[in-house]
C-alpha cells in the first residue's frame, strides 16, 4: 500500500527554519516525482516545489524562492523541504504528493498520492 507521511511541522518564530520530511513506502520511490504543496486557511492549494526522479528540482511559488529548498534521499525513501527565513504568510498545512511520471508539475491534479499533511505555523 502506497503511503506518504509528512513530518517536521510545528510552531516557529518569523525568521526561523524548519525541515519537513516526506517518508514514502509501498512503491518504487526512485521512479516517482514528489511535490510539496501548501494550503493556508481560506486559500487555494499552492504548489511550492517539486523534485523529479532524477533529482532535478523545480520551484513554483515565487514567494518561497531563495528560502525553500527541496531534496531527496532515495536510499531513505524520503523527500525534504528545507524552509529558511520563514514568514507569517508561510503558515499553512504542507502536503507532499507523488506522481508516477518523470516530470514535475505544479498542479495538484497531476499527482496520484497524497500525505495527510503537516501544520506549519509562523508566529511570534
Amino acid at each position: 500500500q502506497l503511503q506518504l507521511v509528512e513530518s517536521g511541522g510545528g510552531l516557529v518564530q518569523p525568521g526561523g527554519s524548519l525541515r519537513l520530511s516526506c517518508a514514502a513506502s509501498g512503491f518504487t520511490f526512485n521512479y516517482y516525482t514528489i511535490g510539496w504543496f501548501r494550503q493556508a486557511p481560506g486559500k487555494e492549494r499552492e504548489g511550492v516545489s517539486c523534485i523529479n526522479s532524477s533529482g532535478v528540482s523545480f520551484g513554483y511559488a515565487d514567494s518561497v524562492k531563495g528560502r525553500f529548498t527541496i531534496s531527496r534521499d532515495n536510499a531513505k525513501n524520503t523527500v525534504y523541504l528545507q524552509m529558511n527565513s520563514l514568514k507569517p504568510e508561510d503558515t499553512a498545512v504542507y502536503y507532499c504528493a507523488a506522481r508516477g511520471r518523470l516530470t514535475c508539475s505544479p498542479y495538484g491534479s497531476a499527482y496520484n498520492y497524497w500525505g495527510q499533511g503537516t501544520q506549519v505555523t509562523v508566529s511570534s
